[in-house]
């Protein structure tokens, strides 16, 4: 079956409206997808409503079994996902099939703590009455996913929702809606019941989320996306009061010590730089390294990323395929000029090829000034933005001063040191003497700009759940 519907109530629904999904590699059509509107959005919710009634009175271990089976049938299937990411995202079959295998890995976690969710029996100090606290399914929930990663983004919600006892109504993005519609045949095949998930892709994002955040059923939020985004829908959400889990940008600085070891900063940087292509939230964005080793380290990371292989994905030789869409590709262009313009040297890379795809090649840029755009916004591409520092103090004060708190890395030998200036970043999340934070056991999320609540750990599952507290005597 051709799963290019809209997926409500366990069945596929057909749209007077349908939008095309591309293939970045070749520009050519991948699918006509339908485009949900608001009577839609109306099924979607009386279906989760009507499924999570019966699906919150479970025992925590019926749901925990139904993700679990959820994991093991993933898991069977990773190849078939990666190839789908790889067709409607663009990125290499390795990356592809790494963000496949971290998607399943959300449904095994959950499938965890769905027995966890604990609560607490006191005695108030001064009344003597027995305090109780519990935690129960906070209601209806609305899922906003973005493109960069079409499989794991929604598993790092739908897993602790359900793991919750929520319902939720998923809005994928529209240039990668594919996978998510593919993955709903497996979660009915682990047990998943009729109504509890449902899929809207749609091109009217803006009116069909509002539309549901304004139903009084929808208890919950949860989006990943840009900050502009994030606070429209933060304004929206305060019409309801609905408690919100909002995953925004970054800006993530890297700052490398005098004493780091040269062989794990290079691989910490090109794992944080280049893991999907750049086009990440964690991805690094301001590379600081220390002047005393900084023409070393330009060096060693210029060739590396010089020898990547640039091509479509679905080459199993490739590293790095296109960009998502044109206007990520030139807005990755522009940042390049712009920094050339003001003094930054290009030592590798740095130009748009012709033909065919939304490709752009491994860049490295030296003596990048301050003022350069990329140093102040997400680049989101494959570029490394190099910048020298003189002392520690100047590194922390410059990796703070950005609007932005989701991740942070630093390489150093010296645990204690390194420790210091870990502690000291204003981020939700910081990489030492590593590239990768991303874990499902972990709490994913940021400070200042980059969002309210986490994603992943026993946190995630929290998202979803209201505290209840009753004090009783007896």
């Amino acid at each position: 079956m051709d799963f290019t519907d809209l997926y409500i109530n366990g069945q596929w629904h057909g749209s007077d409206e349908r939008f095309d999904v591309l293939n970045p590699a070749t520009e050519e059509v991948l699918a006509s997808v339908a485009s949900a509107d608001i009577k839609d959005a109306d099924a979607a919710l009386d279906a989760a409503e009507a499924a999570m009634a019966d699906w919150a009175a479970r025992t925590p271990r019926e749901r925990s079994e139904v993700l679990r089976k959820a994991w093991e049938l993933m898991t069977a299937r990773l190849d078939h996902f990666a190839k789908l990411i790889t067709l409607e995202n663009g990125k290499a079959r390795a990356d592809a099939m790494g963000e496949a295998t971290y998607a399943a890995e959300f449904f095994r976690w959950f499938a965890e703590e769905a027995v966890r969710a604990d609560g607490l029996i006191t005695r108030a100090p001064a009344s003597g009455a027995r305090i109780i606290v519990q935690h129960k399914p906070a209601g209806l929930a609305v899922l906003i996913t973005p493109w960069n990663y079409p499989a794991a983004m929604g598993t790092r919600k739908i897993a602790p929702a359900l793991a919750a006892g929520c319902a939720v109504i998923i809005k994928p993005a529209s240039e990668t809606p594919l996978t998510m519609l593919a993955l709903m045949p497996l979660l009915e095949e682990a047990g998943v019941p009729p109504g509890l998930v449902n899929v809207l892709p749609s091109k009217k994002t803006g009116a069909l989320v509002d539309h549901m955040m304004h139903d009084p059923r929808v208890r919950v939020v949860s989006f990943t996306g840009s900050t502009g985004v994030g606070r429209k829908l933060l304004k929206g959400a305060a019409d309801q009061v609905l408690k919100p889990a909002m995953e925004l940008g970054g800006n993530a600085p890297v700052v490398v010590l005098d004493d780091a070891d040269m062989d794990t900063a290079i691989e910490g940087t090109m794992l944080a730089k280049m893991r999907n292509l750049g086009e990440a939230c964690t991805a690094a964005n301001r590379i600081y390294v220390h002047e005393s080793i900084a023409d070393a380290f330009t060096a060693r990371l210029t060739e590396r990323m010089a020898a990547l292989k640039v091509g479509d994905g679905s080459d199993p030789s490739v590293d790095v395929g296109p960009l998502v869409n044109a206007d990520t590709r030139d807005k990755v262009a522009a940042f390049v000029a712009d920094a050339v313009a003001k003094g930054a040297k290009v030592e590798c890379g740095g130009e748009t090829p012709d033909g065919t795809g939304y490709f752009y090649p491994p860049t490295v840029l030296s003596n990048v000034p301050e003022n350069a755009d990329c140093v102040h916004d997400e680049i989101f591409g494959p570029v490394a933005a190099i910048q020298t520092f003189s002392d520690t103090e100047e590194a922390i004060r410059r990796a703070n001063d950005t609007e932005y708190g989701l991740v942070a890395y630093v390489f150093s030998a010296d645990m204690k040191r390194a420790m210091q200036v870990c502690e000291r970043l204003d981020y939700g999340m910081v990489g030492l003497n590593r590239g990768l934070v991303s874990d499902p056991a972990a709490p994913f999320g940021g400070t200042k700009q980059s969002g309210l609540g986490r994603e992943g750990g026993h946190e995630g599952m929290l998202e979803f759940m209201e505290t209840q507290y009753i004090s009783a005597s007896w």
